[in-house]
């Protein structure tokens, strides 16, 4: 990696607003799993485990939606299932409250563990415990689409500050051209989300809805991970920092 002035950091001429945006996306992603990949030497597998939360952060993605999976596929009463899925995702966040350990992610899946099942009660709707989650990944895929569009894609916004780069990625066609390309992976994946489940939302097929979600998280989210860091540094390693 290189160590850039504060100037060089934000591409000189650039704007100041998108050194500013850069810096916000990037501290946000020094905290999350490319955060935990820059940081190491290689990318094995106890660096990719630290970079999905850890086992402990696994199972807290992982067990609310599969409790309520397993708990509805054999009960159909939604009061029940909802209620252990959130009441799951509410003990892991006291747990992390008791033993003051970083409580933001699975508070964050807690909130939203319980804005879905709160949606779903009110509409008497199964499947509206999902609705939720398709306006998250349909934000998410927008956001990156438009970032490709105006070319400053968010890959390239996020690399560059990790890298100390800051935007003068910009200046060197090659990194413009990856960056999109792997925005646009990112954007895939969400928007191949939404393309599984939505019909399955509509036809009301909730097991299924409840199983792809979990099939389509973690699994699709650590190997895009773990593909868009080695890409990256490989790109960095053949083209150093713009000076």
């Amino acid at each position: 990696m290189t160590s850039n002035s504060p100037d060089d950091r934000k591409g000189g001429s650039e704007p100041d607003a998108a050194a500013t945006i850069a810096a916000a996306l990037g501290n946000a992603a020094a905290r999350s799993g490319l955060g935990a990949l820059a940081q190491a030497d290689k990318p094995n597998g106890r660096v990719l485990l630290e970079a999905m939360g850890g086992i402990r952060g696994i199972v807290e993605a992982i067990v609310p939606g599969l409790l309520f999976l397993v708990v509805y596929t054999l009960t159909q009463n939604l009061p029940l299932s909802l209620g252990i899925s959130v009441g799951v995702a509410a003990i892991f966040t006291v747990l992390r409250l008791v033993q003051r350990t970083p409580v933001s992610s699975a508070l964050g899946g807690l909130v939203a563990a319980g804005a879905s099942a709160v949606l779903a009660l009110m509409t008497n709707r199964p499947e509206d415990n999902f609705v939720l989650g398709f306006v998250t990944n349909g934000a998410y895929a927008a956001a990156l689409l438009i970032s490709v569009a105006v070319r400053w894609p968010l890959i390239g916004l996020i690399a560059g500050y990790l890298m100390n780069e800051g935007t003068a990625w910009r200046r060197i066609a090659v990194k413009r051209r990856v960056f999109a390309v792997l925005t646009l992976c990112w954007a895939g994946m969400f928007l191949l989300r939404l393309g599984v489940q939505l019909p399955l939302y509509l036809a009301g097929n909730v097991e299924w809805l409840a199983a792809t979600k979990l099939i389509m998280g973690i699994p699709l989210y650590a190997p895009l991970l773990i593909v868009t860091w080695l890409v990256v540094r490989a790109v960095y390693r053949r083209l150093p920092a713009a000076s």
